[in-house]
């Protein structure tokens, strides 16, 4: 069967990564959580005490770069694959608030994002891989031959997002995860370097009233008819 590269794109919580998971499983191709490489670097920046009250030290963050070494190992027991930063799993520590409220700050320094675009464009080289994120259709694999941008109704997206954290954060309030969304698509989207916007040649995928099953029903057609 022919190979090709996805490249899924959309705001937080959209459900951007359970589309790219499911293609994924189902075509037995690899599967690239770009956002989970930029919440492992502000993860050590919050580590470093490189951001304080949401100001990051720009200089200093730049400077580690070449001590931040980001990479994916498959887990066979989850069957999927978990990151890891420093050699260290941090799966788990990367999905926390604190983290949420740094990753935009961290994902608009041009520096950053140049490191692991080129990192996740090493990963792609050979095709049969999904990957999602923010800037995948515009700047990672702009020739990728299925470009999917997903949108959701903020409302939907935030209840998504609360029902996800309670799990492991019960003290999390729904205000606090409304405001936190709002807060990063304006960083994403308002950002000088890749911005996050929907590619030109990208099916728009809007799940706002789509169950699970029916948003990857959708998502696996168009896959296939660029497959044959």
């Amino acid at each position: 069967m022919n190979k090709i590269t996805i490249a899924i794109d959309g705001f937080s919580s959209t459900g951007k990564s359970t589309i790219a998971k499911e293609l994924a499983k189902k075509l037995a191709y690899s599967y690239v959580d770009s956002g989970a490489m930029y919440r492992a670097v502000a993860l050590y920046a919050i580590q470093h005490k490189l951001i304080d009250d949401n100001v990051l030290n720009t200089e200093k963050l730049i400077e580690s770069l070449t001590h931040i070494k980001v990479a994916f190992q498959y887990n066979n027991s989850l069957k999927a694959s978990e990151i890891y930063l420093n050699d260290v799993n941090v799966n788990t520590e990367i999905r926390s608030m604190i983290v949420s409220n740094a990753v935009s700050i961290v994902a608009s320094v041009p520096e950053v994002r140049k490191q692991l675009v080129a990192l996740q464009q090493q990963m792609g080289a050979k095709k049969g891989i999904v990957m999602d994120g923010r800037d995948i259709g515009t700047v990672v694999f702009p020739n990728a031959e299925l470009k999917l941008f997903v949108t959701a109704d903020p409302l939907v997206r935030a209840k998504r997002r609360f029902i996800e954290l309670q799990a492991t954060q019960p003290s999390i309030t729904m205000e606090e995860v409304a405001e936190n969304l709002s807060h990063r698509d304006l960083m994403d989207s308002t950002r000088t370097h890749s911005p996050l916007k929907q590619a030109e040649d990208a099916m728009v995928l809007d799940n706002t009233n789509l169950d699970r099953a029916q948003q990857f029903e959708l998502a696996m057609q168009w896959a296939m008819e660029r497959i044959n």
